[in-house]
């Protein structure tokens, strides 16, 4: 039974990839922090299993800005497998909390590849990290590994030092580490303050008379959305490669937060433009105007592919919330 270790494990793609770990016979640990409310909901059909619970899932409590954690649970786990999802992931967010959003996202992936280096897993584990689109910023699309990097927020620029980070300690260490550079991916698990919850809550919530307005900002913004659910496949698959690299994981189709609206509102019948209304609040200090990626490597060398358009994730995201309401 292999050991895998998730940091992250209660968001969206933690979730997603602890259920796929567990589907595929892995010892599963996640790390999780310690606060005041016990935010386990995505993980809670794991931990409700009784079997699974007791047998392939184990948390931890730590923190990524915490290097004392982050070592005494790598030497307590010994996993064979490392999947780095946690961060402060909210680009607008990030302009708002620059300096903590680098240390969890910067540092933090520091501290990690350096605990690996000092518990003497370098030859034992693969590792793998969460880069992001966001870093090509203003690079015009199509976007591969190829493209420069352009960050255009205090994300974007933590999350590429943290990608700089994976590949010198791959190089200057031989740590088998690679780096998924992930475009935009929802599902029903998304965080509320992401823009695709946002929209498909706003959509079921007015359908239903519970809301009247939608605040938005930037409606022209493009970006390459993809399924979770797809795009954590690619994360496994990464680390089952002979030798570590960087892949581009997208679909290779943009669509504007227009066609989000028209998407999540026309599933209930409505017309977006009744109720939205613009808000500045909400338009970022510096814009990333469109993502597209290229993922020829991933499907050349991973075998990788998405499996779910995007018209079907946002018609699942909109009738989960439907069903929410009517619970």
């Amino acid at each position: 039974m292999k050991k895998a270790l998730i940091t992250g494990i209660t968001g969206q793609d933690g979730s997603y990839l602890a259920e796929l770990l567990v589907d595929k016979g892995y010892e599963v640990h996640g790390i999780v922090r310690r606060s005041s409310s016990f935010n386990r909901e995505r993980i809670e059909n794991l931990i409700q299993d009784p079997a699974v619970y007791r047998q392939s899932l184990f948390l931890h409590y730590g923190d990524m800005t915490d290097s004392s954690a982050i070592n005494r649970i790598l030497e307590k786990v010994g996993p064979e497998e490392i999947y780095n999802l946690a961060a402060q992931s909210h680009v607008r967010i990030s302009f708002d909390m620059p300096e903590y959003t680098g240390d969890v996202d910067g540092i933090g992936v520091a501290r990690m590849l350096d605990a690996i280096r000092e518990v003497g897993l370098v030859g034992e584990c693969r590792f793998y990290q969460a880069s992001t689109s966001e870093m090509f910023g203003s690079s015009p699309p199509p976007q591969g590994e190829d493209t420069p990097f352009h960050p255009r927020s205090p994300y974007a620029a933590a999350k590429l030092y943290a990608h700089w980070m994976v590949v010198n300690y791959r190089q200057g260490y031989g740590l088998h580490a690679s780096s998924g550079i992930l475009f935009n991916h929802e599902s029903p698990r998304r965080g509320r303050n992401f823009v695709t919850r946002k929209v498909a809550s706003a959509a079921a919530r007015i359908s239903r008379g519970r809301q009247s307005r939608l605040s938005m900002g930037n409606l022209d913004a493009g970006r390459d959305w993809g399924h979770a659910k797809d795009y954590v496949r690619a994360m496994h698959l990464m680390l089952q490669q002979p030798e570590a690299d960087d892949f581009v994981i997208a679909t290779g189709v943009t669509h504007t937060i227009r066609d989000l609206l028209d998407r999540a509102f026309g599933r209930v019948g409505l017309d977006w433009k009744d109720s939205v209304v613009i808000d500045e609040k909400y338009f970022r200090p510096t814009e990333v105007d469109m993502l597209r990626g290229d993922a020829s490597k991933a499907e050349r060398v991973l075998g990788w592919k998405p499996q779910i358009t995007f018209d079907e994730m946002i018609d699942e995201m909109v009738d989960s919330e439907l069903k929410a309401l009517e619970s």
